[in-house]
């Protein structure tokens, strides 16, 4: 009988995409295993798209919200299904509650908030060894903790290509000329988006080049979408009119991405499509763009990288030092990472 595993995944499109490399690497070594994941429902588009991903689980929970009772309904339902092992990606303790209450026999998670007796597979996160929030992530695979970093396997997202054209039919796009896709958003706050003025200035000079520009995003980035789009004719502004499905399938047809780290970032990455990740307060040290066909701009700054939502200083200069010039540089060539 093969061995069921349930994983309490993230709560962001980034980290749910890098979670990935988690079930790839349970995959290559237990190839039978079944692989369960419970998850926000906005997540649920995504985690469809894992080959190794059998079920994802909706937590019908806001972020923030102890919500006990629909954690117990969730693991009563999931105590039928005899998991032999859970491992908790979340260092909250209220994450730790369900393969508790459903009775799974071996709850592995990094050691947070109090969750002994919760988990009983405890883990001493080493920083030094693992300091990227995927090789954590995987680490909490393994038999033990590492003496060195776990090799991460990419993510690698499945595109649905019927879908791709009718989406494009749908909202009149029109792959005649390569498009350039621009994700100028970051859940995360202001310190991690490049001005937009700034990318307005590129999307200039990619439609100059015979290109056409697509601005991706959440309704929130609406906004973000229209300035650009007031500011440069030829633009379309797809933030708000796309569901994360539809974002991941049409990412996949451009010819490249310009964007912030964010979640999206990680989604055009997990589509192999060639990237430009912007980083702000944000370190490639700590949440890499994970793909062979990426060009890291990063400005290094002193204060870099102080991971706050708003610049503390006020001058954003992580951000503006990073110039236009050197992210249209080569924008369409081929490119490797840093």
């Amino acid at each position: 009988m093969s061995e069921q595993i349930l994983i309490v995944g993230p709560a962001w499109v980034g980290d749910m995409v890098m979670a990935q490399s988690l079930f790839k690497s349970l995959k290559a070594r237990h190839e039978d295993c079944q692989i369960d994941v419970i998850a926000p429902g906005w997540s649920l588009p995504v985690l469809s798209r894992m080959p190794e991903v059998r079920e994802g689980i909706s937590l019908a929970v806001s972020h923030g919200q102890m919500a006990f009772r629909t954690r117990y309904d969730v693991a009563a339902r999931l105590r039928r299904k005899r998991y032999v092992r859970a491992i908790v990606l979340p260092r909250s303790w209220k994450s730790a509650l369900i393969p508790w209450l459903a009775k799974v026999p071996l709850r592995t998670g990094y050691r947070g908030e109090w969750r002994y007796g919760l988990l009983n597979d405890v883990r001493q996160l080493d920083k030094s060894i693992l300091p990227q929030v995927v090789q954590r992530y995987v680490a909490l695979g393994l038999a033990r903790d590492p003496e060195v970093a776990p090799a991460t396997p990419y993510p690698q997202l499945r595109v649905d290509r019927a879908n791709v054209e009718k989406r494009l039919a749908a909202l009149g796009l029109s792959t005649a000329h390569p498009a350039v896709g621009l994700l100028p958003g970051a859940e995360y706050g202001p310190a991690k988006c490049w001005p937009l003025d700034n990318y307005a200035a590129l999307a200039r000079s990619v439609i100059d080049a015979g290109r056409v520009v697509w601005v991706f995003g959440s309704t929130k980035d609406g906004p973000s979408g229209e300035y650009l789009a007031s500011r440069v004719d030829g633009i379309v502004n797809l933030c708000g009119r796309t569901s994360l499905a539809d974002a991941i399938d049409l990412i996949s047809v451009c010819e490249s991405v310009v964007t912030n780290d964010s979640g999206l970032m990680h989604v055009a990455c997990a589509v192999g499509v060639p990237v430009h990740a912007i980083f702000g307060s944000s370190s490639p040290d700590y949440t890499p763009p994970l793909s062979d066909r990426v060009k890291i701009h990063y400005a290094n700054e002193q204060c870099s990288p102080c991971f706050d939502r708003t610049c503390r200083f006020g001058t954003y200069a992580c951000l503006h030092n990073i110039h236009v010039h050197d992210v249209a540089q080569g924008l369409t060539a081929k490119v490797t990472v840093q």
